[in-house]
């Protein structure tokens, strides 16, 4: 999946950088430096589309239909 989201990167007083993304709830980061920052904001947007995905297929009937969509 490819997509782009906003990342907010703060530095933080105590040294390093702070980082979260307002289109997914939850999801935040930090680092060292804003590069590592951002890597770990993309890292934990990726595990929380993959623990919904998943939570939302546990379940499901074996004849439900399941497809993509293309979004912007």
């Amino acid at each position: 999946m490819k997509a782009e989201f906003t990342a907010i990167i703060e530095a933080v007083p105590e040294g390093g950088y702070w980082a979260i993304c307002p289109e997914v709830p939850g999801a935040n980061g930090q680092g060292e430096t804003v590069e590592e920052a951002k890597n770990n904001l993309r890292e934990a947007i990726e595990l929380i589309f993959e623990d919904r995905k998943a939570d939302i297929l546990r379940g499901l009937p074996d004849d439900v239909i399941q497809d993509k969509v293309m979004v912007g």
